[in-house]
């Protein structure tokens, strides 16, 4: 049981992406496989950062060093993604500066 689990995470790939207000394209902030990836998870995790599971994707930026740009052919889906993940931010933070002040 336990080599499963070892085998479940050194299967895990993860990857984080940034885009600054001034950059052309998002730029890929970390990466990492098995226990490096869980350690991404963890931390977006920690930090309320909003994670999309998407292999396809994934197997696209793995392949790039950290603070390359996103590629022209992955630019679409990650936009979206990051679009997303920026207005469930503001929405939560909406919401907690609501909290705060009732």
């Amino acid at each position: 049981m336990e080599s499963d689990k070892k085998s479940e995470i050194m299967s895990k790939a993860a990857l984080a992406v940034k885009k600054e207000e001034d950059a052309r394209a998002p730029k890929i902030t970390a990466k990492g496989k098995g226990y490096n990836a869980v350690k991404i998870l963890d931390l977006a995790f920690e930090h309320g950062v909003k994670v999309r599971q998407d292999a396809e994707l994934t197997s696209i930026l793995k392949e790039l060093d950290v603070d390359s740009p996103v590629p022209l052919e992955a630019l679409d889906a990650v936009s979206i993604i990051l679009q997303k993940v920026y207005e469930a931010n503001a929405s939560l933070k909406a919401k907690k500066d609501n909290e705060e002040i009732e």
